[in-house]
């Protein structure tokens, strides 16, 4: 499901959930342009061009990014607060999709800049419904500014 470049970016450890929101984004035909990666770290390797990334042109920025909070090298909660602070990055819009619904977490997240804060519901149904639903606002409801980059 990797591509050099992507609408969305799936940011997810954990192999079920990942291919639980992949299949709910291909519900609706959502999925073309999805990037998963595993881990915090290489996220922000994709998203600022190190690591197995290095070298490759990947100025088209993904139109939203659905991240996880725990996960191993880098957590999303560093990944997020890298994203909002750097001036290429800071407009994308994110979500954390997580398991946890720790107040600490949301209060991090929403301090940090998190657009949606998503608890992932445990039952099949109600996950696909809620990714589905994420995926349509922010790929073809939400409005973001072309050049929201520049000053």
């Amino acid at each position: 499901m990797n591509s050099s470049k992507g609408e969305i970016l799936l940011v997810e450890d954990n192999m079920d959930d990942a291919e639980m929101t992949i299949r709910a984004l291909k519900k609706v035909n959502l999925v073309n342009g999805l990037v998963h990666l595993e881990d915090g770290q290489e996220a922000l390797d994709y998203l600022f061009g190190g690591g197995k990334f290095t070298g490759i042109e990947n100025g088209n920025k993904p139109k939203v990014i659905l991240l996880d909070i725990k996960m191993p090298r880098v957590d999303g909660i560093e990944v997020l607060r890298q994203i909002k602070s750097n001036d290429s990055t800071r407009m994308i819009p994110v979500v954390i999709m997580t398991s946890s619904g720790e107040e600490k977490d949301m209060i991090a997240s929403y301090s940090l800049g998190v657009n949606s804060y998503v608890v992932k519901p445990v039952e099949f149904e109600s996950f696909a419904k809620a990714v589905s639903e994420l995926g349509l606002y922010w790929l073809l409801t939400n409005q973001t500014p072309k050049n929201g980059n520049k000053k």
